[in-house]
């Protein structure tokens, strides 16, 4: 037998390796599917039997033990999650449009929305979130209690202006009002360089912080004009949007002069890096601190598409946020952005 071409072998190992793994990730999706398909059934069967008939708590406890004796090797049917089933369902047993998503996700991130989300607009976020940034557990919870939905919902930019219809809710998910890099390893007092230099030890979670969809280009990014030199801080690329993205950095509070400067570099990106199948390139400007309406004013007349946002390094949570969401109509709307 003749020994395949090296070259030609490893073609092949990675074809089939690709196709096993896409195999067990479309297995592993039928599997999910079908347990929380099953975990609805016996919710709905259990509030049906509910309905009208005098049975009390103890019904939920005799049936998880019976359960237990039943199926010995199989794990889930405990009375905490057998309630669990019953809540899951009464929740979502109205809502037409949450019921095809909830079985795209794992139980275990079913039950922390549930558990932690109280709006149907907040849950769909997170369930939409989940399912297409592959959020683990813990990350779930941490971009609850960070309240991501709230902040990505607040953010300030000028989209609306700026960016095609086709994309727009795309973009305006893209930008949060505040990130947290409770990751750096930063004082509270440090500079530019350090911010910069401390994110490109940390690359992997600062993009996953951005938003999951980001590609990192590089950092003090060149740009040469008429022989003079320009450096952006970051530059990023989004996979979703097929756009670059500038960020600049800012320790300080947002100052209007800032979007001029970000103009000049999206405009030099568009005309000497942008790919001709790509998007126009998108601005994101952090700073520490920023007044909502200087910002306001400072985007207004601008016509690149520009983001300004706030960074802390230690994890804080502002509640206010929850009286200052849009209307449910534009809430709804801009949802139809995350498939």
């Amino acid at each position: 037998m003749n020994k395949p071409n090296s070259e030609e072998y490893r073609n092949l190992l990675v074809e089939v390796k690709q196709r096993i793994r896409s195999a067990q990730y479309a297995a592993l999706k039928a599997v999910n599917k079908e347990l929380i398909t099953l975990y609805w059934d016996i919710g709905k069967m259990i509030v049906t039997r509910q309905e009208g008939a005098t049975w009390g708590k103890s019904v939920v406890e005799q049936l998880a033990k019976d359960l237990q004796n039943e199926f010995p090797g199989i794990s889930g049917f405990s009375s905490r999650n057998i309630w669990n089933m019953r809540s899951f369902y009464v929740e979502y047993h109205q809502n037409q449009k949450l019921q095809p998503l909830v079985a795209e996700i794992a139980w275990t991130h079913n039950l922390v929305i549930l558990e932690k989300c109280k709006d149907a607009f907040e849950r769909e976020f997170y369930i939409k979130m989940t399912r297409k940034f592959g959020w683990t557990k813990n990350v779930l919870i941490h971009q609850i209690e960070n309240q991501t939905y709230e902040k990505t919902l607040l953010n300030q930019t000028n989209f609306e202006q700026t960016v095609s219809e086709e994309i727009r809710n795309q973009a305006k998910l893209a930008v949060k009002d505040e990130y947290t890099f409770d990751f750096l390893e930063l004082a509270d007092e440090h500079s530019e360089r350090q911010l910069e230099q401390a994110i490109l030890t940390r690359v992997e979670p600062f993009l996953q912080e951005m938003g999951g969809m980001f590609a990192f280009i590089g950092s003090q990014y060149r740009l040469e004009i008429d022989d003079e030199e320009y450096f952006i801080d970051i530059l990023l690329y989004h996979r979703i949007l097929k756009c670059l993205v500038a960020v600049e950095l800012k320790i300080g509070k947002f100052l209007p002069e800032y979007v001029g400067k970000m103009q000049f570099y999206l405009a030099a990106l568009d005309d000497k890096v942008r790919q001709p199948d790509e998007n126009p390139s998108i601005g994101i400007i952090l700073c520490k601190s920023k007044n909502k309406t200087i910002v306001e004013y400072a985007l207004r007349e601008s016509n690149k598409p520009i983001g300004v946002a706030t960074y802390q390094i230690v994890s804080t949570v502002p509640q206010e946020l929850k009286n200052q969401l849009p209307t449910p109509e534009q809430v709804a709307k801009l949802l139809q952005g995350i498939e």
